[in-house]
């Protein structure tokens, strides 16, 4: 069954590394809607670094491309945030998902599907050689105790 969306932004903008604050600080920006606690902001805006900054590292290596960003709130305080590129595609998912594993070279540490699995409950990649990726990521945001 399909969770209720009670909200929803779409963010379209080039595979450069100068918009990447940008989309993590959006979608910070939409997240604050439901009251989460500063380690959470923190995670999810760590997470959605991390997966843009694939997109832009990755998916386009050579040249400048497009890249989609969906942020919606579901029933029970849930945020899912999705990530699209039309670039190269990952041609081994499960390979990639492993820790230390990079196809970008010595600077990359091959550690951004791990942290971004760590930060978030629920962790998806779909990919496609020569078609391009979208990971899907969903958090549970916590109800806060009440101060008493």
């Amino acid at each position: 069954m399909k969770a209720k969306c009670e909200n929803y932004i779409t963010l379209e903008f080039l595979s450069r590394s100068a918009n990447e604050g940008f989309a993590r600080g959006a979608v910070a920006c939409f997240a604050a809607q439901l009251d989460p606690t500063l380690e959470e902001l923190g995670d999810i805006k760590t997470a959605v670094s991390e997966a843009v900054t694939n997109a832009i590292v990755h998916a386009y290596p050579d040249r400048l491309g497009r890249i989609v960003v969906k942020a919606r709130i579901l029933e029970d305080k849930v945020l899912e945030i999705s990530i699209r590129d039309w670039g190269r595609g990952i041609p081994d998912v499960e390979r990639a998902r492993q820790p230390l594993y990079t196809t970008g070279g010595e600077e990359r540490s091959g550690m951004g599907f791990t942290i971004m699995e760590s930060f978030m409950d629920c962790l998806t990649i779909r990919s496609e050689e020569n078609k391009g990726t979208r990971v899907t990521m969903r958090r549970r945001i916590r109800p806060r105790q009440q101060q008493l």
